[in-house]
């Protein structure tokens, strides 16, 4: 879907999100997206470590 955009697409979004939010406003939603975007990364993570370990265990408990 997000592929269809282009370079002149995502310019006017830009400039929309620039308009609607301001200057001043943008970079502190940029930041707030970063972040949540770093910890969903990191939850996931922690869910596939907890998977992956989970594994092992039974592997083990199997032999």
């Amino acid at each position: 879907m997000l592929s269809n955009i282009g370079i002149p697409g995502l310019i006017i979004v830009l400039v929309l999100a620039l308009i609607i939010f301001g200057p001043k406003k943008l970079p502190e939603i940029g930041r707030a997206m970063g972040q949540s975007l770093k910890e969903f990364k990191s939850s996931t993570k922690g869910l596939m470590d907890d998977n992956n370990e989970k594994d092992i265990e039974k592997e083990i408990k199997e032999t």
